[in-house]
């Protein structure tokens, strides 16, 4: 038997760039018809680390961590929101969008990969955020969303008090730190290689096809 290929996402729920370079390697996953020979972990990045529990308004955040004028963001928003509708996602962006803390979210996704559940987690956290307009830092939201993907909420929820678990996710978001992992979506192969940012489904195909052949 041969081994799977592993592929490491490191990835946070509220990046967009993130939501649309998964959907575009889990096509290029089944275009090639590969989708029982690899295996996809995700791991945790925080693009806003201390994030306040309030939250901050989205165009103000991105207006004071990246200097973008109002013409740049609405531009930027068109793109995603075009490159999300191609792979059937849908990004909704409002006003009173807010950027939220999501190490809850985190804790919560390694809670999932032990009953093999991390990806529909992870993309039912982003959907939530993206395309309900929901709050993923709050708890309600949280078991909301892991009902919806079957997972035992109450069981799940009490790891967000667990000093252990809480741990475990700043140890994992530390490696891949201290690898150089600095911005996401960064998809690394078998530990060995990686690919940064949103790529093209070919560029996918391409990578994927030569590491599969190895």
């Amino acid at each position: 038997m041969k081994e799977k290929l592993k592929i490491d996402i490191v990835s946070d729920v509220v990046c967009p760039w993130c939501t649309i370079g998964y959907k575009r390697l889990e096509k290029a996953i089944t275009e090639l018809g590969i989708q029982d020979q690899v295996e996809i972990e995700w791991q945790p990045f925080e693009l806003n680390p201390n994030m306040p529990p309030e939250g901050q308004n989205v165009n103000e955040h991105i207006t004071e961590k990246y200097g973008s004028t109002t013409e740049q963001q609405n531009q930027s928003k068109e793109m995603m929101t075009e490159a999300g509708a191609e792979l059937g996602f849908k990004f909704d962006y409002f006003n009173e969008m807010r950027m939220v803390n999501t190490f809850d979210a985190h804790i919560l996704l390694e809670y999932a990969k032990d009953f093999g559940k991390q990806t529909e987690l992870k993309m039912a956290f982003t959907k939530a955020f993206f395309s309900d307009r929901k709050d993923v830092s709050k708890v309600e939201i949280l078991k909301e969303t892991l009902i919806s993907v079957g997972l035992n909420a109450d069981d799940a929820l009490l790891k967000l008090k667990n000093e252990e678990a809480r741990n475990e996710v700043r140890t994992k978001q530390n490696y891949w730190k201290s690898l150089g992992v600095n911005s996401v979506p960064t998809i690394v192969f078998n530990r060995k290689s990686a690919v940064t940012g949103a790529q093209p489904i070919d560029t996918f195909k391409q990578v994927l096809s030569e590491l599969i052949a190895e």
